[in-house]
């Protein structure tokens, strides 16, 4: 899959078949409609493409509110290039972009740059001032411009429609395995391992403390079994803790820290991803260290419980 970050080199996919949206997550949903670009461009002998957006939207239409994004540019790269995609292109979003009327979206950028002879969206998907263009908006432009539009309906589990927004609100509850379901893998947080306080280690429970980017949302605060993929592609599980550690005082800014199990080694500076596997327990404070240590105990001996079901 050939990245690029603006839509300057466009020339190689005149007439593809193309996948829009945020694509926050590549969540089951978004596997579905990238899935389709892919296969219709396929069956007509096309070049599949995504074009997704960078920064998220919702960082320049809030600024200095955090995105709560799923998964970090690198991740989505990765996932949209597992799904077969040819050419994936990030868009520049800016205020300028964000106030472009939907039309102008569409006859002024999308078509001249690409020329899609498919574009695929969402039930949902909005784009243009104001969120006022829809699918509706952009099957009738399709018509008159010359590309056919194709509009994915909802992908559903049970009763509940996949969306990057439901799977933070599973997140955001410790449903782990619902978010499992929705994304179609693991809930990941990537990021550097870095040095902490130490006290895990005063525990006799020596962790490693993740750097998550600030954009990225944590799911509820409390304890995790887990499995970490380590920098030499080695995967090991261990116990998470993300949160403000309310044993040791008030007022800290959350963190991530993993007991590995069975592990001794140095990791710091190394780029990790947890995939969090269960939620165990809330966060908890703890009058004495000693019973810390008892239920962080009790933690490590259910995790390894889960992980090896």
């Amino acid at each position: 899959m050939k990245v690029y970050y603006g839509i300057e080199e466009t020339t190689a996919v005149k007439g593809c078949c193309l996948a829009l949206g945020n694509f926050d997550g590549v969540h089951r949903g978004h596997r579905a409609l990238i899935g389709l670009a892919v296969e219709k461009a396929r069956e007509r002998g096309r070049a599949s493409v995504v074009l997704t957006f960078d920064p998220h939207p919702a960082a320049v239409l809030a600024p200095g509110a955090s995105p709560d994004l799923l998964t970090t540019q690198s991740q989505k790269e990765e996932l949209i290039a597992g799904l077969g995609v040819d050419y994936l292109y990030f868009l520049p979003f800016s205020s300028s972009l964000a106030a472009l009327p939907p039309e102008d979206f569409v006859k002024d950028l999308l078509w001249p740059s690409f020329r899609p002879s498919l574009v695929v969206v969402g039930f949902n998907y909005s784009f243009g001032r104001g969120a006022r263009g829809n699918p509706g908006l952009l099957e009738a432009l399709g018509s008159e411009m010359g590309f056919e539009v194709v509009v994915l309906p909802p992908v559903k589990i049970g009763e509940r429609i996949v969306s990057s927004t439901a799977v933070r609100e599973a997140l955001a509850a410790g449903e782990i395995g619902l978010a499992r379901d929705m994304l179609g893998y693991w809930p990941t947080l990537a990021g550097r391992v870095v040095k902490g306080d130490g006290r895990g280690r005063t525990l006799g429970f020596p962790t490693a403390n993740i750097a998550v980017p600030g954009e990225i949302r944590l799911p509820a605060h409390g304890v995790y079994a887990c499995r970490m993929l380590l920098p030499d592609g080695t995967r090991r599980s261990g116990v998470a803790n993300i949160g403000q550690r309310p044993t040791f005082g008030k007022g800290f800014s959350p963190t991530v820290e993993v007991y590995l199990l069975d592990f001794s080694g140095d990791l710091y500076g190394g780029q990790v991803r947890l995939e969090l596997r269960a939620f165990l327990r809330p966060e908890q404070a703890f009058a004495r260290k000693e019973e810390l240590i008892a239920q962080i105990e009790r933690d490590v001996r259910l995790a390894r419980e889960l992980l090896q079901a």
